[in-house]
């Protein structure tokens, strides 16, 4: 009997020698190959949607797309009756020519009046000349008389002598004084013709800013005439079609969403207890519940700026006494490695996934 005991207690210290070995295996096990990972389930695909919007008020006059079809960038998605946009056009561009014109009439008269400027320039100084020889003549015959009178006074000359020298002394001064006058009016019409050249001036830049107006309006009418077409900004999936044919439209209307599905990354949301070993840059293996076929690999790229309660449209405000601590989770973008278009295909955002982040 005491051999039999002695053999079960030997065998029950071997199995709970080898039940502790296991365990210690296990542990080490876990510690090797599962502690340099940081994993969870809280993550989806995540795209780039882009809301289309009109950008001109009018009738939808066709539309090129069905929901759900795939297209390119630039793809032609939505034209809306341009007849109203094709006539403003026109309006500007006749605005446009209207004002060249008359900037080109502005210039011609200012040209002239320069012109204008030069020519009473020369009358003022032709005046000036008339003056001096005037005056020359004046000084002339104001010594004749001189010399007249003084014969005249000594009996050496006749009363009709000095008769004809106070005549010509007359004509002289009056043609001095006629002399003067005629050069205040040319210095007048002169000061009025150069305020007439810069006062063109200020025409030509008058009409060289209304030039300006116009090539703007037609720049704007132009930009509207092409917001008559809607084009697709990205290769991907068009959706939510929310317009028809006839339909009249507002601007800033939404009229359909592009998924970019080329451009897929993951959001995970990470508890703040995780995050002490993750950095940028380290590989991550990605699950899609969806297919668990595929397997995924990528980079974890960025940190958001903020815990997700932060972004939330009432983020919790633990100043009011009643506190109750939870660990906060803090989203996570994982870019996604050699994404091929056969998986971009079947993988659509907002698809649940689960990702592990290697951290050692």
């Amino acid at each position: 009997m005491k051999n039999k005991d002695k053999n079960k207690g030997s065998k029950r210290l071997k199995v709970i020698i080898g039940v502790v070995g296991l365990a210690i295996v296990g542990a080490v096990a876990v510690f090797l190959l599962g502690g340099g990972d940081e994993s969870t389930d809280n993550a989806q695909l995540d795209a780039d949607i882009v809301p289309i919007r009109s950008s001109i008020s009018g009738y939808i006059k066709e539309i090129h797309f069905e929901d759900n079809q795939e297209v390119k960038k630039g793809q032609l998605l939505i034209t809306i009756d341009d007849v109203e946009c094709k006539a403003r056009l026109a309006q500007a561009e006749a605005a446009l020519e209207n004002a060249k014109a008359n900037l080109a009439a502005v210039k011609n008269t200012a040209i002239a009046s320069k012109q204008n400027v030069s020519a009473s320039i020369f009358s003022t100084e032709s005046s000036q000349e008339s003056i001096n020889s005037a005056k020359a003549r004046l000084n002339k015959v104001k010594e004749d008389f001189k010399r007249v009178q003084n014969m005249y006074n000594a009996q050496a000359a006749t009363k009709a002598e000095l008769d004809n020298v106070t005549a010509e002394l007359e004509v002289a001064q009056a043609q001095y004084d006629s002399a003067l006058k005629l050069l205040k009016v040319a210095e007048s019409q002169s000061a009025g013709v150069q305020s007439q050249a810069m006062s063109q001036q200020a025409m030509i830049s008058l009409a060289e800013a209304m030039v300006r107006q116009r090539e703007a309006e037609l720049k704007l009418a132009q930009t509207q005439l092409d917001y008559a077409t809607i084009e697709a900004p990205c290769d991907g999936i068009v959706s939510k079609r929310s317009v028809e044919i006839g339909q009249f439209i507002t601007t800033g209307q939404p009229v359909c969403s592009v998924v970019d599905n080329m451009n897929l990354w993951v959001t995970a949301n990470f508890k703040e207890t995780q995050l002490e070993k993750m950095k940028i840059g380290q590989q991550v293996a990605i699950k899609i519940d969806a297919y668990p076929h595929i397997k995924l690999n990528g980079k974890l790229n960025s940190f958001v700026g903020a815990t997700g309660a932060k972004f939330s449209l009432l983020p919790p405000d633990n100043a009011t006494g009643n506190f109750v601590k939870i660990v906060q989770r803090v989203p996570v973008k994982i870019t996604i490695d050699n994404l091929t278009k056969e998986q971009a295909k079947i993988l659509f955002p907002g698809l649940s996934a689960y990702v592990s982040v290697k951290v050692k």
